[in-house]
């Protein structure tokens, strides 16, 4: 016999709302790697409850992007490599140190319910997926596309998008049979 799914009480649906919405101005302010304790005081919650709805900083961060992760992948089908990676670019510079915490996690190991990691394991299919279906060199493999693609959202989180999409538009053209 199963056990009924108990539905979150009201505070602790509030709080979680109120870490969101504080994490994501964290972020905006002092990058992917803003005190979260600065996220706790700013949802006006205790670190602990902090901990208890997000117990590690990649749980937060897979949560806060989970919407925008959501929109990202259902505009993916049938997109250009080019697009595909202009895309990825803007999303991963949406925090300063994004790019890199998202970078650092295609490939760590999904733990149960680690929406990051589920998510980072999307984007990576979705990238071999379009890369398979561009047009480049024999000798281009993925893993290059992976490393323009964050050289990419670096580029634009550090010099903005005109450069990462010439970054993108010249090493493509490099990268071309």
């Amino acid at each position: 016999m199963s056990t009924p799914t108990r539905r979150p009480r009201a505070d602790a649906t509030r709080n979680r709302a109120a870490l969101l919405a504080a994490a994501d101005d964290a972020f905006a302010a002092d990058g992917a790697g803003a005190s979260l304790s600065a996220v706790a005081a700013g949802a006006g919650v205790a670190i602990g409850t902090l901990y208890k709805h997000f117990p590690t900083r990649r749980a937060l961060v897979g949560a806060l992007l989970a919407e925008r992760h959501d929109a990202l992948f259902a505009r993916a089908e049938g997109v250009d490599l080019a697009t595909w990676l202009r895309w990825v670019a803007e999303h991963a510079a949406t925090y300063r140190g994004l790019a890199e915490l998202i970078a650092s996690d295609l490939h760590a190991p999904d733990e149960a319910g680690d929406r990051l990691a589920a998510d980072c394991a999307r984007m990576a299919a979705i990238t071999e997926r379009t890369v398979g279906a561009a047009d480049l060199r024999a000798d281009v493999t993925v893993d290059d596309v992976v490393t323009l693609m964050n050289a990419a959202a670096w580029t634009r989180e550090q010099q903005g998008a005109e450069a990462a999409d010439r970054l993108i538009a010249t090493t493509l053209r490099g990268m071309s049979p």
